[in-house]
């Protein structure tokens, strides 16, 4: 009888352990690696959303670090970090370019007019070609890029109070050795 009852009770030992181990490393496994992280902007030549006559590429933002965020109008996440948003671009170090993707140009425009506008820079992705080129899966995406051009850092989905402070702080580093290598 002994023998009968310590099975099913190792067995239950043994799902628990996997449990708990399986808790302790989910958030690990939420972080999505990306392959570009090290890697330059892949090259873009892309219409202004104020401006859809001025081609912005990367030579516009040569030279100093910036943050990237992938949104579109039609986007709900995107709606929700909103906010965070407005307060990079007002309180980041480094200018805040947004890649307008998969939207109709009027929609972004009153998106904007009616949320704000915390971007410094503002381009249309209409065929998804640097979305794709920089593995974007859904919006939002933001990249944090160095003075070099150089991806450093890449948070998927929307901006929260957590990751507002972590873009932050990354920014101020990067802005602080861009000016030191000057």
């Amino acid at each position: 009888m002994t023998r009968l009852l310590a099975v099913p009770l190792l067995l239950f030992a043994v799902l628990l352990i996997l449990l708990f181990t399986g808790l302790k490393t989910a958030d690990e496994r939420q972080l999505i690696r990306s392959p570009l992280i090290g890697k330059p902007v892949p090259d873009f030549a892309l219409p202004s959303l104020a401006d859809p006559g001025r081609t912005i590429t990367n030579d516009a933002l040569a030279g100093r670090p910036y943050l990237i965020n992938v949104w579109g109008s039609w986007c709900p996440a995107c709606r929700i970090e909103h906010p965070f948003i407005v307060r990079l671009g007002e309180e980041a170090p480094v200018p805040l370019v947004g890649i307008n993707w998969k939207d109709e140009r009027d929609d972004a425009l009153r998106w904007l007019e009616r949320f704000g506008d915390g971007w410094d820079l503002q381009v249309v992705d209409y065929d998804s070609d640097l979305v794709i080129d920089l593995g974007v899966v859904a919006a939002p995406e933001t990249f944090l890029v160095d003075h070099n051009g150089i991806i450093r850092h890449k948070h998927t989905g929307p901006i929260d109070a957590e990751s507002f402070a972590d873009l932050m702080q990354r920014s101020r580093g990067l802005a602080a050795l861009a000016e030191q290598a000057q």
